[in-house]
């Protein structure tokens, strides 16, 4: 580890004397890739000089045990600083995980009602409240990319785009199959239903993360349905974009300008082949090494919604929350923090068995 750690610091030095030449600054785009290596780096850089400080500190302070008059005091800074190291030693430990690249990332979210009739796709709209009340909470932008909503207010399928600072990192163990287990509105005798909804959540990638060849799009435009007003019926903007070598499909039907419609089916079409181009990294990783809370498998069932008992219960990590009406109001962080503590577990415990 320690060996790393210097290697690491001594590329932060490297990269202060590059950042601050004026012949770097000039070219702008070298320049600002060496200020986000220089703002990846800092952290552990600066937990380290405070771990050298601290061993140093020791070795003063069992240096001046020898004399009488400073034993005390040496004793005490001694036991302070023996106190402190394994401390810190767990802290770059940590922050020697790698960091999952996608992490700063904007978000596409799909979610799509699995089984249980209209009562999936009205538990398919309360998740889509959930996770837009959420971003809300983090002051996130939400913009709406195609929506297939039911007579009844829930939705067959709903994708959204999600804008903001970390949005993938807090978002990402949210993909998987919910589960939820109540009396149904469309229900008159009161049984208890189980329902279920699908939760994609998928990076927003950049041109140079990915790139489609042209010819493999084929194209459809149609007219759009449900609301919009009468524009939306009386012109073909809706656009329907099939990526021909697998078979994928993205759709946006939400703007009136097909321009639009096109940029933003795009973008879910390159979401998609990006995941899944990570999900066969992140599968073939997990087959070697067992490091992460869950594999974001669309099939794997992560949490169970339990209206009676009032209770969350994430399968992952066997965390229950017993506070349903704040948490479909959007307070997801005790669970998303949990989440993402379990995950570094796993990863640093993966390392160390490395």
């Amino acid at each position: 580890m320690f060996q790393k750690l210097e290697a690491v610091e001594k590329r932060y030095e490297e990269l202060n004397k590059k950042i601050a030449d004026p012949e770097v600054i000039a070219r702008t785009h070298e320049w600002t890739e060496y200020m986000k290596e220089h703002s990846e780096i800092e952290e552990v850089v600066l937990k380290y000089k405070e771990y050298k400080r601290t061993e140093q500190a020791l070795k003063e302070a069992e240096e001046m045990m020898s004399d009488p008059e400073m034993k005390e005091l040496a004793e005490e800074e001694a036991s302070k600083a023996r106190e402190k190291l394994p401390k810190l030693e767990e802290e770059l430990k940590l922050l020697l995980i790698p960091k999952d690249p996608d992490d700063d990332k904007n978000i596409i979210c799909e979610i799509r009602a699995g089984a249980g009739g209209d009562e999936a796709a009205l538990f398919a709209g309360t998740l889509y409240r959930m996770y837009t009340m959420y971003a809300e909470r983090k002051h996130w932008k939400i913009e709406v990319l195609n929506e297939n909503e039911t007579g009844l207010g829930g939705y067959k399928e709903i994708s959204f785009m999600i804008t903001g600072k970390g949005a993938y990192s807090r978002l990402k163990f949210e993909s998987g199959v919910h589960r939820v287990q109540r009396v149904p509105e469309t229900e008159a005798s009161g049984r208890i239903h189980t329902s279920t909804a699908t939760v994609a959540v998928l990076p927003v990638v950049e041109d140079v993360q990915i790139e489609i060849n042209p010819a493999d799009i084929k194209m459809e435009v149609f007219r759009a349905s449900g609301a919009g007003g009468q524009h939306v019926n009386k012109t073909s903007s809706a656009v329907r974009l099939i990526h021909v070598p697998t078979g994928m499909v993205a759709e946006c039907q939400t703007e009136r300008s097909q321009t639009q419609n096109r940029e933003y089916a795009m973008k879910l079409l390159k979401s998609r082949l990006y995941e899944k181009e990570k999900q066969e990294r992140d599968s073939k990783l997990a087959s070697e090494r067992k490091s992460q809370v869950g594999s974001g498998d669309r099939s794997e069932k992560i949490r169970t919604y339990n209206y009676p008992q009032g209770r969350i219960t994430d399968h992952r990590i066997g965390l229950s929350i017993y506070q349903m009406e704040d948490f479909l109001n959007g307070n997801l962080d005790e669970m998303i923090d949990n989440l993402i503590a379990a995950d570094r577990a796993e990863k640093l415990k993966g390392s160390e068995e490395e």
